[in-house]
């Protein structure tokens, strides 16, 4: 079996990472944003006089 040229070799390589690239792109850009809540979460906080 003949060896292929380093050009070709090449050609597959960036075709295989553009495909990579544009896989996980996509994937990424797909997710939705998440959603922010204008409820306000109140703290309680127990305030404690101590009597020393």
């Amino acid at each position: 079996m003949p060896q292929m040229m380093p050009m070709e070799w090449t050609m597959l390589y960036i075709s295989f990472l553009a495909t990579f690239l544009m896989f996980n792109i996509m994937n990424y850009f797909n997710q939705p944003p998440s959603s922010t809540t204008t409820d306000k979460k109140m703290i309680t906080t127990n305030k404690m006089n101590w009597k020393w």
